[in-house]
């Protein structure tokens, strides 16, 4: 079955990829096969990374965590999505700013995706 929206990791150089259409190939890189990301909806520890959405004036925004995760050069949430039916939106993050995003979206029923570099992909969505 065709997926749409899958995340692999390289376990050598920390590289990200999104797929937006599966096919047959193995993806690669270092010489080595990719991982795929699952993703993760129950937080455990003390960072927090459970998407947060709330209505705005303009759309919604969506925050990482009850508490607002911690973003360091060495531990940050490097980028934020939202997936509403057949679009999809990614906000791209550095270290230093605020863990969140605002995004063009009028209906708070959506999926959202964060990435952070040492704990993974999680979503708000079981």
């Amino acid at each position: 079955m065709t997926k749409i929206l899958e995340f692999y990791t390289c376990g050598s150089c920390g590289n990200v990829v999104m797929i937006t259409h599966t096919g047959e190939g193995e993806l690669t890189c270092c010489d080595q096969p990719m991982k795929l990301l699952e993703e993760k909806t129950a937080d455990a520890g003390k960072e927090k990374h459970v998407p947060v959405i709330e209505k705005t004036a303009s759309g919604i925004r969506v925050k990482v965590g009850e508490v607002p995760h911690p973003m360091m050069k060495e531990h940050y949430i490097q980028w934020i999505s939202v997936k509403k039916d057949r679009n999809f939106y990614i906000h791209a993050l550095r270290p230093g700013e605020a863990p969140e995003a605002e995004f063009p979206v009028q209906d708070t029923n959506v999926k959202s995706l964060i990435y952070c570099n040492v704990h993974g992909l999680w979503t708000n969505k079981k």
